[in-house]
């Protein structure tokens, strides 16, 4: 695997990552302060309602409305079928419960709370009520999820014999797939060091405490995104590096003599061409050093990713042309779908290929760049139409998604009526207005584009209309009309 840089751009309203391989940018990482939500958050709550109609809790945690706590996220410990004990048995008005946010509020409704509190590692996920050591379902090799288990149950109880910090349970991710036990034994570490923190803030803090946050996008470089093929970790905020440092030095201890403060006077970004990398991230064509390109277009349902050869000739025979020209999009595409961060279902139309060795050897090509990517992917085959169908891990907001919103003029669609489409959606809005009321006059108020076209090539049938209804229709250009908007005004 290539070394990798990583840079750290922050300022006070947004935190943003890029990480770097061979002088290319391959991941984005962008956090906006006021868009952090709150799940996740571990709180100091008190009991100040109890609905046993509902089966429900009202907890004050110190937000402006007070969050629900339902009987089913309250009892600790793995689900099983026997019934579960009613609420106003279990909880009481000024009680106090560490309780953790597993649903943001929305519009009225408060945040949705657990006591049944998960905090997330690298590879694992601690569950300090419960004893069990789960598996992801992705995992599914079943000789693998067992040497997982027990490598973990192993490694659990090696961490935690001294009993200082409790047992506990664990959810092994996918990231654990491959993991070294050193790695495991590391997030074994911090995940009990942070759950012990969380116990000992909640014996002296008042409640309505936040008594614990999910990392910061910073924090998460060092516990995801750095490992050892990490060279530097370059930041560009004195007050954030040195709190990077004291996380480090708690939490990775590995990561931290990797950090790095830019001193520099340019900005970080600017320096390593970041900005004009996003920007091309953002775009729908994507250019390939043959002379090929890659169109990406990103819908609800799924990505796709069209391979043209654009103006590259230089192979001796088309055939070559094709194979080149998909080799080189096989890797691009990959890099397209980290940097852009696209997840769930993409089909890839490759330029058609008769020769099944070049199939094979796109393919294979496809796979090992994939195999770059720490979010899970899976990729079948050509289909008979030759297409290639994968589906990539969602793990946050695209790229697009955080930093765009649909287009005010076209809604997202990509296009716009014609101006003449608009000036006959006129010229039929005004014959449906006079059949209904008699005004002395219709007044057409438009794009300068459309009231132009009104009056030169389609005046005749306004004319023509004016006579028919026996109206004048007077038009108006307005500047900050968008090509498709209209009003008619009954004067």
């Amino acid at each position: 695997m290539s070394v990798q840089d990583i840079l750290i751009n922050w300022a006070p309203q947004e935190t943003r990552v890029a990480v770097v391989e061979n002088g290319a940018v391959q991941e984005l990482h962008i956090e906006r302060t006021l868009e952090r939500g709150l799940v996740g958050n571990v709180y100091l709550g008190k009991v100040v309602r109890v609905l046993p109609g509902m089966q429900s809790a009202f907890i004050d945690i110190g937000l402006e409305r007070a969050a629900f706590l339902h009987v089913a996220d309250l009892n600790p410990g793995p689900k099983t079928d026997a019934p579960l004990v009613p609420i106003e048995r279990q909880v009481f008005e000024g009680q106090t419960l560490t309780v953790q946010v597993i649903k943001d509020a929305i519009g009225t409704k408060g945040a949705r709370l657990s006591s049944q509190v998960s905090i997330a590692g690298r590879m694992l996920v601690f569950l300090p009520h419960d004893n069990h050591i789960g598996i992801s379902q992705k995992i599914g090799s079943a000789e693998l999820r067992e040497s997982l288990r027990a490598r973990v149950t192993a490694l659990a109880h090696a961490e935690g014999k001294d009993g200082k910090e409790g047992t506990g349970g664990f959810i092994l991710r996918t990231n654990a797939e491959e993991a070294s036990d050193e790695e495991l034994a590391d997030d074994i570490r911090y995940l009990r060091r942070t759950w012990a923190t969380i116990r000992e803030r909640a014996m002296r803090q008042p409640t309505g405490t936040l008594l614990h946050q999910d990392l910061t996008l910073a924090e998460r470089v060092l516990r995801d995104l750095a490992n050892e093929h990490t060279a530097t970790i370059r930041i560009d905020s004195r007050m954030q590096c040195d709190a990077l440092k004291a996380f480090g030095a708690t939490y990775t201890p590995g990561s931290v003599h990797k950090l790095e403060l830019y001193r520099g006077e340019r900005p970080i970004f600017d320096l390593f061409g970041i900005e004009e990398e996003i920007a091309r991230a953002l775009a729908r064509r994507v250019e390939l050093k043959s002379g090929g390109y890659l169109i990406i277009d990103q819908t609800e349902a799924l990505t796709t990713i069209d391979v043209n050869t654009g103006g590259f000739v230089g192979a001796r025979n088309f055939d070559d042309t094709i194979f080149k020209t998909n080799l080189e999009a096989a890797g691009a595409m990959a890099r397209q779908l980290r940097l852009r961060n696209l997840g769930g279902i993409i089909i890839a139309d490759f330029i058609d290929m008769t020769n099944e060795a070049h199939q094979q050897a796109v393919l294979a090509e496809l796979k090992k760049q994939l195999a770059r990517d720490r979010t899970r992917t899976t990729v079948s085959g050509f289909t008979q139409l030759g297409l290639v169908e994968m589906t990539r891990k969602r793990t946050r907001e695209s790229l697009a998604h955080m930093l765009c919103e649909p287009c005010p003029t076209c809604q997202g669609r990509g296009q716009v009526k014609t101006a003449r489409s608009v000036c006959y959606d006129i010229l039929r809005e005004i014959l449906r207005e006079a059949r209904q009321f008699s005004p002395k006059e219709f007044r057409v108020i438009a794009s300068a584009a459309v009231v132009e076209m009104l009056l030169d090539e389609e005046s005749v049938h306004l004319a023509g209309l004016s006579e028919f209804i026996g109206k004048p229709i007077s038009l108006s250009a307005e500047a900050g009309m968008n090509p498709e908007q209209y009003d008619i005004v009954l004067m």
